[in-house]
């Protein structure tokens, strides 16, 4: 058994590509459009990992937008996303820039967790060991749910 991709729904494409691609920097790999389902799907993978999704050797992220309105409520139910990142401390701050809340920020120095334009959880991890506390991060006060 190979793990393959993790699907989700998104009712904005273009609003989570700007925030999988442009904010979190995933690469689109692949996109299917299909007129008789009324459907697009984009698969992305983590920056870094797109030559080895392009030879089906990673997983990726398989974003599935109908083209037929839905209300996709929660996000949280679906549970989170995860990803390493090389300094969870400048990936924060990033984002943050970009005009990303983080809904639990990095206090321990190896995890965060935000959330996608449709509420998709998204955890982030420190690679290696914790780093050591620091400001603003470490007083930071969660915000919203996770």
């Amino acid at each position: 058994m190979q793990y393959l991709h993790t699907m989700i729904r998104v009712a904005d494409l273009d609003a989570s590509l700007d925030f999988y691609c442009h904010k979190l920097g995933m690469v689109e790999i692949r996109r299917r459009d299909s007129e008789k389902g009324r459907f697009t799907l984009v698969f992305l993978a983590a920056g870094g990992d797109e030559t080895r999704a392009q030879q089906d050797d990673s997983p990726c992220l398989e974003l599935t937008h109908n083209w037929d309105p839905e209300d996709y409520n929660g996000g949280r139910n679906f549970g989170h996303l995860a990803y390493r990142v090389d300094n969870i401390y400048e990936t924060c701050q990033k984002l943050m820039d970009a005009g990303v809340t983080i809904n639990r920020p990095p206090r321990d120095g190896y995890m965060a967790f935000i959330r996608s334009p449709d509420g998709i959880s998204i955890e982030l991890l420190q690679t290696g060991d914790k780093l050591a506390p620091a400001e603003p991060w470490a007083s930071m006060e969660n915000t919203g749910s996770w």
